[in-house]
């Protein structure tokens, strides 16, 4: 099918007039998207489950590792010398403590790896690799005191399953359920609220258990078992960037299992920048889909209810299912098309086309399981916070697979996700309004991937938690598969990019982002020494660091990789016309309006 696509549009390219050719491509588009809409939102059944991401050349020997997208912002693969999968924690005691009598490099990996930077990655080729698999058990649920303790490989899903058995429920969760325990914590990953303790996992967390590096009189391994009465070191270890040790195990904090409510309502965006605010105050679960070039936004009304209130709501989101692999190969046809036109037009089209599909399909809400029939969806809180069901299902030769597999022709993008305090979110959108009136279709591309997702999160405790209540910005958008290709309107993304972190002090999350947007971010934290304190503790030789984490804690370098053409991949900020693509005509120039930006920008006339 992508073979055949291709084959179209070279056929239309080359024998056709300028004219009839983006006439032709837009009906073309349009016939195609109007039948992979059909394809992703309908016939979602079985799928391969996603690989193992550690690939081994003899057993657990000579070893590579990615993420689940298949590609690191720098797009390398890290290599190990060998992969641990340990079954208990008295294992995983030993295998720490081989690795610190011999020097070992070590990193931990998740079941799924979906972490975006290199966090996974051991420096050089003799590290190791300790694989959370299979210490994936439910070791306690205590029903009385509302707690649930895990092991750290445990996934989301698993956890939410466990604890709604118990009629338990942990209360607020990232809406992607193929996390694990100790993977979230690492991150600091996160729902949306700014009520109770606030969303991230994190602040729910009553103990843990990490493994680091010890001594001989320790064995060479230290077990370390952290709760409020040495909280300083567990705010250190809630969100660790994996530079601590190895987590074992966490205890939450949980609550008696609970319904909601949702509803979705859509309105303009003008006044956007007003309602954020009270918006988030007002509802439990609320969160917003912003539609920048439609201008519109999509408010999630959700809160809680009574129990007694009849319905069993499910919340299956579409873009999370199994979907044809064939479907999947004409979407990403389409927008290569697009972006090698240079048709704003075209993505604008595809935009409204996939926005609305989603919205006429509830994005995956139904309100007995089956079928949508109209708001609120009634349910049970763990049927309804989330969800992922691509990573179910058995092997069928890749018919099906997760959308961003990258075993097909499939989703393959960039994500942008920062927290902006509420006192000053207001300028930042009104700045993304002002950018995006400068050429309305400036952001179609990234309602193509559904627009832009604003959470809400809570100042938190944690060292490398959030330091304000804030609104976090998750914005996914096209990646070339060749690096050196720019993308449409690369200089307003680049600049949001640069308003939210430089301009807005906004915050990172740590497992997605480019390289840029964690340009001096320790220095945003206050408790960034405490935490370093504690890293030099519980690892003063720097055994679970890489490059990238050292750059990162500002402890070595900086996370800027110079070289041609970087800025386009966001490996920097362009200085030089040569970071960006001049051979195309995108030359490093100042923002629109954020005059201290530096963006690749596309310049139709040659400047003397």
């Amino acid at each position: 099918m992508s073979v055949n696509v291709k084959l179209y549009i070279k056929k239309i390219l080359f024998s056709t007039k300028p004219l009839s050719i983006l006439k032709k491509m837009e009906k073309f588009q349009r016939v195609l998207l109007s039948a992979s809409c059909l394809l992703l939102a309908v016939f979602m059944v079985g799928c391969s489950p996603p690989e193992n991401h550690i690939k081994c050349s003899s057993t657990n020997t000579n070893c590579t590792i990615t993420n689940s997208y298949g590609t690191f912002p720098d797009r390398s693969i890290c290599q190990a010398a060998n992969a641990a999968y340990p079954t208990t924690e008295e294992e995983l005691i030993s295998i720490v403590a081989a690795a610190t009598k011999a020097k070992r490099k070590v990193k931990v990996a998740t079941r799924y790896s979906h972490s975006i930077p290199k966090l996974v990655c051991p420096d050089g080729q003799n590290g190791l690799l300790i694989s959370t698999d299979y210490l994936n058990r439910t070791l306690e649920i205590d029903v009385q005191s509302m707690t649930m303790s895990v092991e750290s490989g445990v996934t989301l899903r698993q956890l939410i399953n466990e604890a709604a058995k118990a009629g338990l429920a942990l209360p607020y969760s990232p809406y992607w359920w193929g996390l694990t325990i100790g993977g979230l914590l690492s991150t600091g990953a996160h729902g949306s609220t700014l009520w109770g303790k606030g969303s991230a996992i994190h602040d729910y967390v009553v103990a843990l258990t990490i493994i680091s590096p010890g001594g001989p009189e320790d064995g060479y391994a230290k077990v370390r078992s952290l709760d409020e009465s040495n909280s300083a070191e567990l705010d250190a270890a809630k969100v660790s960037l994996g530079v601590l040790g190895v987590i074992s195990k966490v205890t939450l904090q949980l609550q008696p299992l609970f319904k909601r409510s949702i509803s979705y309502e859509v309105k303009k965006d003008t006044d956007l920048g007003d309602q954020v605010a009270s918006f988030g105050r007002q509802h439990e679960f609320a969160d917003i889909t912003w539609y920048p070039s439609q201008g519109k936004a999509v408010y999630r009304i959700d809160d809680r209810i009574s129990s007694n209130t009849s319905g069993n709501g499910l919340y299956d989101y579409i873009p999370f299912r199994s979907t044809p692999s064939l479907g999947l190969a004409v979407v990403r046809a389409t927008e290569d098309a697009q972006e090698s036109l240079k048709d704003p037009d075209g993505k604008c089209a595809s935009a409204k086309l996939i926005t609305s599909t989603l919205k006429n399909l509830a994005y995956g809400l139904t309100n007995n399981g089956i079928v949508f029939t109209g708001y609120p969806i009634i349910g049970y809180h763990n049927r309804l916070q989330s969800s992922g069901t691509c990573l179910d299902s058995p092997e069928d030769a890749m018919i099906t697979a997760c959308p961003w597999d990258s075993r097909i022709k499939g989703e393959y993008f960039f994500q942008a996700t920062f927290s902006i305090s509420l006192s000053v979110v207001k300028s930042f959108i009104q700045d993304v309004q002002m950018l995006v009136k400068l050429d309305p279709r400036a952001l179609c591309g990234l309602e193509q991937y559904n627009g832009i997702l604003m959470r809400y999160v809570k100042a938190s405790s944690a060292y490398l938690g959030k330091e304000d209540d804030a609104l976090d910005f998750d914005i996914t958008f096209y990646r070339n598969k060749d690096p050196a290709k720019p993308r449409l309107y690369e200089d307003i993304l680049e600049e949001i990019e640069q308003l939210a972190v430089f301009k807005y002090g906004g915050l990172p999350h740590w497992g997605k982002n480019r390289n840029l947007v964690f340009n001096g971010a320790l220095k945003k934290y206050k408790n960034a020494g405490a935490f370093l304190r504690v890293k030099e503790m519980y690892d003063p030789l720097g055994l679970f660091s890489n490059e990238w984490t050292d750059q990162v804690l500002g402890l070595k370098g900086d996370v800027n990789i110079i070289k041609e053409g970087c800025a386009l991949e966001g490996l920097c900020i362009c200085s030089q016309d040569i970071h960006c693509a001049p051979s195309k005509g995108y030359l490093c120039r100042a923002g629109k309006i954020y005059q201290e930006a530096r963006v690749c920008a596309h310049v139709s006339t040659p400047e003397q």
